[in-house]
């Protein structure tokens, strides 16, 4: 689980940053790395791993929230221009 946990939230980061329109899926892929870290916490030997993929996970939930709440504001935004 601490490795699926880390996947998800490099995952996360990668559709955050550098896929622009689709930083739902990042955070949806986020959203699931911090549930498998949070389990992964509870079993003894990986917790280093299951810290790592919890905060990737974390930060990759956190931009790619961010980067979407911009990119509908510009897309709104230029909406808003055409129409005068």
């Amino acid at each position: 689980m601490a490795v699926g946990s880390l996947v998800l939230g490099i995952i996360s980061i990668v559709f955050a940053l550098f896929i622009p329109g689709f930083q739902w899926i990042g955070a949806l892929t986020g959203i699931v790395g911090i549930i498998l870290g949070v389990q992964a916490r509870k079993f003894r030997g990986q917790e280093g791993m299951a810290t790592a993929g919890m905060v990737c996970s974390i930060i990759g939930t956190v931009l790619s929230l961010i980067l979407y709440i911009a990119c509908v504001a510009c897309v709104a935004s230029l909406g808003t221009i055409s129409t005068w």
